[in-house]
């Protein structure tokens, strides 16, 4: 899977086509992005999908709600088998669910709490975190920032919270994925977010518009010049057979390397 996701509607299906060609993978959205009256029609456009199930997931409605009752019972209908669970915080009630790859949604407060728990489950494939829904939990009222010089950027709570998640996938080894950037006219503004992902770890980011897709695969392509210097250095590593080396001016250990080897990975197709 690569790393720029593309959120889809499911009570809109003529858009789950252009979704999957425009993006790495599709989250078919049953929660945030459907009205309640639209739920139902929603789950049966999920079941006539015909999207790739390796490269699609659904997201449902958070476990304590009577329509992810009825979303489970239709993804267990369907072809897929990887969902994203809204507002994810209880780990028994999500260890339950056996029959699917999870992507755990932590975006409140509990969930953020939960989420090296979380990690920890063998039905848990990846986790991802939602800044306003997170923020909301907590009686506040904007994720980031709305004037002056740090305007556009996340309060410090969304930024522990987003840290948090990222080291609890990290230590398990499971995918983490970033938030949306929910500005979708602001391609600068995601490009910095993006790049600031890539930096830190995330495996993925999230989108909810077809054109934030190709600013988040650019931040994920090392470009020409840092793939050859990675090469570079790898060589030189070779060369060098001991532990610790000096390359251009630069001493070289275990870590250093591995990001090299993160960029010719990423930069692979």
């Amino acid at each position: 899977m690569g790393p720029a996701l593309l959120f889809a509607p499911a009570d809109r299906p003529e858009r789950f086509a252009k979704a999957a060609e425009r993006s790495d993978a599709v989250i078919l959205d049953l929660e945030d992005a459907v009205a309640p009256e639209a739920k139902a029609q929603a789950r049966e456009n999920m079941l006539r999908c015909t999207l790739d199930p390796a490269t699609t997931m659904v997201r449902i409605n958070a476990l304590d709600t009577r329509d992810s009752h009825l979303d489970l019972a239709a993804v267990e209908r369907s072809n897929f088998r990887t969902i994203m669970v809204a507002k994810a915080s209880d780990v028994d009630v999500i260890a339950s669910l056996t029959d699917f790859n999870v992507v755990a949604l932590c975006e409140t407060a509990a969930g953020i709490l939960a989420a090296p728990r979380l990690a920890q489950l063998r039905n848990v494939v990846g986790l991802m975190w939602g800044a306003e829904d997170l923020v909301a939990s907590l009686g506040g009222t904007s994720s980031r920032f709305g004037s002056g010089p740090r305007a556009g950027s996340y309060r410090a709570v969304a930024t522990h919270a987003r840290s948090q998640l990222l080291l609890a996938a990290g230590a398990a080894g499971k995918l983490a994925i970033d938030s949306i950037y929910a500005d979708f006219k602001d391609l600068a503004g995601l490009a910095e977010e993006a790049e600031d992902a890539v930096a830190s770890g995330f495996g993925a980011k999230a989108s909810i518009h077809p054109s934030q897709v190709a600013v988040i695969r650019e931040a994920y392509r090392p470009s020409p010049e840092a793939v050859e210097a990675a090469r570079e250095l790898l060589a030189a590593a070779d060369a060098a057979g001991t532990g610790v080396f000096a390359f251009n001016g630069q001493m070289v250990d275990g870590p250093i390397l591995k990001h090299a080897r993160e960029t010719l990975r990423r930069a692979t197709p």
